[in-house]
């Protein structure tokens, strides 16, 4: 497979499946490994680092599960399609800035990712959208499993996986949601929410991860601790932590309609207003936007059906996305009239709201 049938094809996020749940867009687990006979990538010479991609990518390619997928070193990328990995959350921005020696294998369905030579040798990472802790660990595991019959992994008896960093050490497991919670953000109570998560051992990030912010009220909430933990306690303990966030944002949306349906209803009407006659709409502003269309589409304003075409979008109107869909290279000025001229598009074809469905 290549790059752009990669980007051209059906995937768990952007085409075949709708989130089901009203706050969970997507669960994604992470495994950092590393080889146990080469120094951690940023010891590693350039030699090493080329050795060590090629045997993983060999051993990861071969596996049943990443058959017909995309194998490929980072350098042989342009830019803009590492650009678009990030945005499609299938590779970190450290790794589109790596240096030599550095690669990826995709699944064919993009659900399955493998980052080689990141901040450690291999970094595992299956996603799904939606709730679905469960379904994401049992795959995942599997095929960690599998990697490990022809890769001499770096483990202590004492200490567990070996990585680069000694915050990941043990498990070397990062189990996360991605989160859309617009009702905390409306009602002012998402800091409060964000310190109580943080004193419970767990990290709360923007859309794409450290550094980067809650566009469109979307926030990706994770374990922090990976020693003296078994991964099912990890899951366990970060699964009652994410329920209670959930029932916290349901009753927020309910607050907000019993007390507030007016303001409520007029930020969604004139976000569908905005989003069907905008002609110049920055990425953030679009993703605040959508946010109030999707969470229109939770309380009933617009049918479910539009789920789907809202969650690709949040991918589909980010910068590298829109440069892919003109098929030209833009300045942000540019992408920001060919953004407008995408959702007023898609926008012409969703129904009008219909308040009247909302439940007072």
């Amino acid at each position: 497979m290549k790059i752009n049938e990669l980007i051209a094809a059906p995937s768990e996020l952007t085409d075949t499946a709708a989130s089901k749940s009203a706050v969970v867009l997507m669960t994604r687990i992470r495994l950092a490994r590393n080889l146990a006979r080469l120094p951690f990538p940023g010891w590693a010479k350039e030699a090493q680092r080329r050795e060590i991609r090629g045997e993983c990518m060999d051993a990861v390619s071969a596996l049943p599960q990443m058959k017909r997928g995309l194998a490929v070193s980072v350098e042989d990328l342009s830019e803009l399609e590492k650009q678009i990995l990030v945005e499609r959350h299938l590779i970190s921005r450290e790794l589109s800035h790596s240096k030599a020696g550095a690669g990826l294998v995709i699944s064919k369905d993009q659900s399955c990712v493998v980052m080689i030579n990141e901040e450690d040798h291999l970094r595992i990472q299956v996603l799904r959208a939606g709730f679905s802790f469960k379904k994401v660990w049992n795959t995942i595991n599997a095929l960690d499993s599998d990697l490990e019959e022809h890769i001499d992994y770096a483990f202590s008896p004492d200490l567990g996986y070996l990585t680069a960093c000694p915050t990941n050490l043990g498990t070397a497991m990062r189990a996360s949601t991605m989160m859309h919670m617009p009702a905390l953000v409306i009602s002012g109570q998402m800091e409060k929410v964000v310190r109580a998560v943080n004193q419970l051992g767990m990290a709360v990030r923007g859309l794409f991860g450290e550094g980067s912010d809650a566009s469109g009220s979307i926030f990706q909430i994770s374990n922090q601790t990976t020693l003296g933990e078994t991964e099912e306690d990890i899951i366990k303990h970060l699964t009652g932590v994410l329920n209670t966030i959930i029932e916290q944002e349901l009753n927020a949306r309910e607050k907000l309609v019993e007390n507030e349906a007016t303001k409520l209803f007029d930020k969604i009407g004139r976000a569908y207003g905005i989003l069907q006659n905008g002609h110049l709409l920055n990425s953030g502003e679009a993703m605040n936007l959508l946010s109030l269309i999707r969470l229109g589409i939770d309380l009933g304003v617009f049918p479910d059906s539009q789920r789907a075409v809202v969650d690709r979008l949040f991918i589909e109107c980010q910068p590298g996305h829109i440069q892919h869909h003109t098929k030209r290279s833009a300045e942000a000025g540019q992408r920001d009239v060919l953004r407008g001229e995408l959702l007023r598009a898609e926008f012409a074809k969703v129904p009008n709201p219909d308040f009247s469905n909302v439940a007072k």
